[in-house]
């Protein structure tokens, strides 16, 4: 919100020859006509973040109903629509990843601050940009312009048909729904949709994100291929997941079976992508959530956001910005060497983006995702229903529910019971129900009425975890969902029952007596300037 205008729109503006009036952002933000590639440094993707900026806005207004972050998203997108020109994309060497966070911005500002003048400024936007775009998907590292350098073949064509299958279906046309199809990665969704890997040595986070495309593909087009790639997608970077759920160590994707994340527990600091991991981790999980009503997708979420983007350090008002989460035996928080890298794109829509992922809605019923201080209000056939959500989970196991309607109505709620929480009960009015099963969601379909609560229980056992099947020695601890970081600058001697008798000494700390001394754990969250270690060598 505080970010000078002009500014915003500096790059634009030089790109295309207009007057450019203000004092640049500068990091990757910046737009040098000069830039060397080989830097990685300011000026490496110019513009690439705005339009992920108007999305955050707008959807930070459709929470607050602020109206100063209207006007802002308002005034911006009438800026940036005289602004549009080929220039952009001929001097751009990610074009259609910005024409994809341009959609993303517009098609928000749409939906969720009621732009009347999105979808004009979003078919200008295309008008201008598709002619300069590749026409499918093109592969990450293949060279599609002629005459450009290396830099030019990391574009992301084949991440957006997300957002253009979103455009359509909030009524911006059919040549939004065409272009989706278009886009559509097929050299990578093919072998995926058959149950075989192709991941090894893509890069981690769009092809990720890649794999929402292929989920909007089946809620589009009804595509079964599309949903197979994303659940099979899906799954097998789950085998090749840290602990915390994070993945992708230096941003690349690992072959099935490696020991590829073993050894980046030396070999790197660059474990994971937080903010844009995070934010194509929640979206992927949420459609998958959605379209099988399969609990083990909001526990993978959970498991991302404890221990990933919600300990990562805050954006500044200057451009530093927390990219990679940390899993080495030596590791610390540290931000980007870069400023406006992408990550200071999507962590402000992941931060706008946790209401939608907490709660979920069928014709008769509402499904609990995440627990977290909440509340959610619905409409059930005419009664004005409120359920509110009273918890210090994960570090508690308790959590109560406290509904209020306008008056009794029957419908269903159902509560996601992690696949860890052995253990775990349900109640209604103090009264005990049956069938609560870990990796399930608990069902209570009642005749609801107002004062009536909910007491869940999750009982947040201390458990290890393996960084993979074969080396059953490297573990990581956790407590319910949340990984316990040792605070410490050296690998400790421990066996596993020392592990798991560790002691909590307050709500968010724990210790462990390893025989020669006290070691401290603590929540990604609670980490400031430590050094830490995720996994232990353990000693039989």
């Amino acid at each position: 919100m505080n970010l000078s205008e002009d500014s915003l729109l500096k790059p634009f503006r030089k790109m295309v020859g207009q007057p450019a009036p203000g004092e640049e952002l500068g990091g990757w933000y910046l737009y040098d006509p000069n830039y060397d590639w080989h830097t990685f440094d300011a000026g490496f993707a110019p513009a690439a973040t705005f339009g992920q900026w108007v999305s955050a806005l707008a959807r930070t207004y459709s929470i607050t109903h602020d109206n100063a972050i209207r006007e802002k998203v308002l005034r911006l997108n009438q800026l940036y629509a005289k602004t549009i020109a080929p220039d952009f994309y001929r001097n751009n060497r990610f074009p259609a990843y910005c024409y994809d966070k341009l959609v993303c911005g517009l098609i928000d500002s749409h939906k969720w601050a009621g732009d009347p003048d999105a979808f004009r400024i979003l078919e200008h936007t295309s008008d201008t940009a598709l002619p300069l775009l590749p026409g499918k998907a093109i592969e990450h590292g293949t060279s599609w312009r002629p005459g450009t350098d290396e830099s030019y073949t990391w574009d992301e064509s084949y991440t957006i048909s997300e957002n253009l299958f979103l455009a359509y279906q909030r009524g911006a046309g059919e040549r939004y729904r065409k272009l989706g199809e278009d886009y559509l990665d097929d050299a990578y969704y093919g072998a995926l949709s058959e149950g075989r890997s192709n991941l090894s040595g893509r890069h981690a986070y769009s092809h990720v994100n890649s794999l929402c495309s292929a989920a909007q593909a089946y809620l589009t087009l009804g595509s079964a291929k599309h949903l197979a790639a994303a659940k099979n997608g899906f799954d097998m970077v789950l085998a090749q997941s840290y602990a915390t759920g994070g993945w992708g160590p230096d941003e690349t994707l690992r072959a099935p079976g490696s020991d590829d994340v073993l050894g980046s527990l030396t070999s790197t600091h660059n474990s994971f992508e937080t903010p844009c991991g995070a934010y194509a981790h929640f979206k992927l999980t949420r459609y998958l959530l959605r379209i099988t009503g399969q609990p083990r997708y909001g526990d993978s979420m959970e498991r991302v956001m404890y221990n990933t983007i919600l300990g990562a350090k805050p954006l500044q008002s200057d451009g530093r910005t927390f990219y990679y989460a940390d899993c080495n035996f030596k590791a610390k928080k540290v931000y980007s060497d870069h400023r406006w890298p992408c990550c200071s794109g999507t962590m402000p829509q992941i931060a706008a983006d946790y209401g939608i992922s907490a709660y979920f809605r069928g014709p008769t019923a509402v499904y609990v995702n995440l627990y977290l201080p909440s509340s959610v209000r619905w409409n059930q056939d005419g009664a004005q229903i409120c359920l509110k959500q009273v918890t210090s989970y994960p570090f508690d196991s308790h959590v109560q529910f406290e509904i209020t309607a306008s008056r009794e109505k029957e419908f269903q709620l159902n509560f996601r019971v992690p696949a860890w929480a052995s253990g775990a009960s349900l109640s209604v009015n103090g009264k005990r129900q049956p069938n609560v099963t870990p990796g399930t969601f608990a069902a209570i379909r009642r005749q609801w009425k107002n004062g009536d609560r909910v007491e869940l229980n999750l009982p947040l056992l201390l458990h290890l975890e393996p960084v993979d099947a074969r080396h059953p020695k490297t573990v990581a601890l956790l407590s319910g969902p949340v990984v316990l970081f040792g605070i410490t600058d050296q690998q400790p001697k421990l066996t596993e029952q020392q592990l798991l008798r560790a002691q909590r000494t307050n709500q968010q700390n724990w210790k462990v007596e390893t025989g020669t001394r006290t070691l401290t754990l603590l929540p990604f969250t609670q980490i400031a300037e430590e050094t830490y270690t995720t996994y232990f060598q353990v000693e039989s």
